[in-house]
Formats: C-alpha cells, structure tokens, sequence
C-alpha cells in the first residue's frame, strides 16, 4: 500500500485527488473545541498534503506532528508552507508501524486513514497506537465514510461505519463523546457522506 499512496501523490497535483479538502473545517472546529492552549500536543495521521496544518500553526499551535505513508504527500506540505513547515514535525511511515511515546498526545485526529483498515487485526493494532500514544483522557478525533459513504476510495476498498459500529470497533476504552455528520464536495464535483466521531481515552478528564 506504501506503493500505492507515493505514486499517487508524486503523479498528481493533490487539490485533483478526491479527498482533497480546501477548507477543513470540520476538523479544525472540532479541535479547537478540545484544545485548550495552543501548547495541546496534536497528532495528524495520515495528514500528509492537507491544509489542517497551516491552520493550525495560523491559531497559534506549537506542538503538531503529522504522520503519513507517503514521503511526497509530506514534501507538498512543507513547500506549502515554507518557513512555517519548521514549526512541524513531520514522519513518513505506516502509523501502524512508526514508533510513538507513550501518553505523548492530547489530541488524534485522523481524516479518512482507519475506514482504509479491513482487516480486524489492524483495527485493534490501530486501537491500541491510539491508547498508547494518547495521554489519559486525551481526544481521539476519527472521520470515517458513513454508510451511504463510497465503496471504495483511490482504488481501494474502504469500510463504512456508523457512529455506533465504530465505537464497537474501537472498544471500550476509547468512550465516545460526539459526531457530526460531513458531506464533502469532491474535486470532481460528488457528494461524500463522512462522520466525523470524537472520543475520549480512559483515564483523565480530556481537557487540556
């Protein structure tokens, strides 16, 4: 799959790819709700060529890192954001694979990685990175396709979800504690149904 994101992201300008979001809002509102401060330490998985992070560093945070698979989706955001790229740690890698300290994070957020996880054993893989590298109590934001979502996404089969189902998948100690529905225009001018679920790990009080 590493193949798979690198050559689509080194072929094509990332505003033609499908998921690819001008304005992300949802996001952004919704962390802004948690974070306290900007001194919140944010992860972004598989964040790679979005505009999240230009935002983010625009409201004053200091401590974001952003995590994706493909190398090229990364460079295109630094070029982005030039000077201001320094004020982010970036990783390239599989979050399922990358090393992360634990209770690191006050706050996950993840737009459109985990309904690309079909099998159960990544799903509890990814569960548990969440658990590990979030403190007690820290927001794990997710957006997943709805259920009258795509199919599938780039090429690939994506699983669809209601809030519920994914707080089944998710388990008991990541609790839910919201969602919003989003219906995002594509490029291409189609419709997407994604929910956006936020959930707070056991332990703590969630607020930073």
């Amino acid at each position: 799959m590493d193949n798979h994101w690198e050559k689509i992201y080194s072929s094509k300008p990332p505003g033609s790819l499908s998921w690819f979001q001008e304005d992300p809002a949802c996001s952004l509102r919704i962390i802004l709700e948690h974070a306290g401060s900007g001194s919140c330490s944010i992860i972004d998985a598989g964040g790679g060529a979005s505009t999240l992070h230009e935002r983010l560093v625009k409201h004053g945070f200091g401590n974001v890192t952003v995590v994706d698979i493909s190398q090229s989706a990364l460079e295109i955001s630094k070029a982005r954001l030039a000077d201001a790229a320094g004020n982010i740690r970036w990783i390239a890698g599989n979050i399922l694979e990358i090393e992360l300290y634990e209770h690191a994070f006050d706050i996950w957020h993840d737009r459109a990685v985990f309904h690309f996880l079909g099998s159960e054993e990544e799903r509890l893989a990814y569960a548990e990175k969440v658990l590990h590298a979030l403190r007690p109590g820290g927001i794990f934001i997710v957006a997943v396709f709805a259920e009258d979502g795509p199919e599938i996404c780039s090429g690939l089969p994506v699983v669809r979800y209601t809030p519920q189902a994914l707080a089944e998948t998710l388990g008991s100690r990541l609790s839910p504690i919201g969602h919003d529905d989003d219906f995002h225009r594509t490029p291409g001018g189609a419709l997407q149904h994604f929910i956006y679920c936020t959930f707070k790990a056991e332990g703590g009080s969630g607020k930073y």
